[in-house]
């Protein structure tokens, strides 16, 4: 017997994120996911479900559906997320 892939789509669900842009990003985005820069401006460490991520400048961090923070990559981020206008 042979498995075949079954095509998925993903569920529409609203998550909150913020773009490191700027090392002044850092401080902030580490407060707000109970992380850390003090390493480096450069870099947000972020305790994640998977253990500690990093999150580097341009990097979205996002906080999922059940609370949990993890960094996202640009590219990834515009392909699978879009801005919720109220």
């Amino acid at each position: 017997m042979t498995t075949t892939p079954t095509t998925y789509r993903k569920k529409p669900v609203e998550i909150q994120a913020m773009h490191f842009e700027t090392v002044l990003d850092g401080a902030l985005i580490a407060e707000w996911a109970g992380g850390s820069n003090e390493a480096s401006p450069h870099e947000v460490q972020i305790k994640t479900l998977e253990g500690t991520m990093t999150a580097s400048l341009g990097d979205y961090v996002i906080r999922g559906v059940q609370g949990e923070f993890y960094p996202c990559k640009p590219d990834i981020f515009a392909a699978t997320y879009e801005e919720v206008t109220a």
